[in-house]
């Protein structure tokens, strides 16, 4: 069964296709840029079915990194796997996108993931190991996380972007989403029957709308 994995809540623009049968990545695209996710997914789901020789039509699943993330950005990875499915009539699968990111650091201690989530705050996540995760999702501060996190090895383009808080980071370590690390995720979690999330998008934050304060009503002469 082959299973196409993205992911759009981070910079990165990230797709992957993965046959669960014979355990492998068949091919996977990457592009960073913050503000272009919707123009650039189509064209990056086409590029990575070219590349693998197939087209959607052989897709047997999708997954979706679910964030957190901020909204413009992950909406649109989660609005085209909601699309890709019906269509399809294929499950859509849902899965942290912190957990694919600290899958693909392959680290066995414990660890933290940051990832920016804007308004100089981070995403961030603890883990046991590269497939554990043992606290969060959060969005915080950096100056307002506990000190073993910003004690602890970190991964991310957050711990990146704020390094005099995270003081174990690891510049050896990926920074962003790979959606070829969710899907090899993907794959060792249906193999062991284990569940997804939902797809549906882990913001963390209030939305900033809000209904108006007396605002004037206008009624009918």
């Amino acid at each position: 069964m082959l299973l196409l994995a993205l992911d759009t809540a981070t910079p990165a623009v990230t797709v992957a296709l993965y046959d669960t049968d014979g355990d492998r990545v068949l091919a996977a695209a990457d592009q960073i840029d913050a503000r272009r996710h919707g123009e650039l997914l189509l064209p990056t789901v086409d590029r990575v079915l070219r590349d693998a020789g197939r087209t959607l039509h052989d897709v047997g699943r999708i997954v979706a990194g679910v964030g957190p993330g901020p909204y413009t950005g992950l909406r649109v990875g989660l609005a085209t796997a909601e699309a890709f499915g019906a269509a399809l009539s294929i499950p859509v699968l849902g899965l942290c996108t912190l957990d694919g990111i600290a899958y693909a650091s392959g680290l066995d201690v414990p660890f933290v993931v940051a990832t920016d989530a804007r308004r100089k705050e981070v995403y961030w996540a603890r883990y046991a190991d590269c497939r554990t995760r043992t606290d969060g999702p959060a969005v915080d501060r950096p100056a307002e996380l506990p000190d073993d996190v910003a004690q602890a090895p970190a991964v991310g383009a957050g711990a990146r972007l704020y390094e005099e808080t995270f003081k174990g980071l690891r510049t050896d370590l990926p920074l962003d989403q790979s959606a070829a690390a969710l899907a090899c995720l993907a794959g060792e979690k249906l193999a062991k029957g284990e569940e997804f999330l939902p797809p549906r998008p882990l913001y963390l934050r209030r939305p900033d709308a809000r209904v108006p304060a007396n605002y004037k009503v206008v009624t009918p002469r």
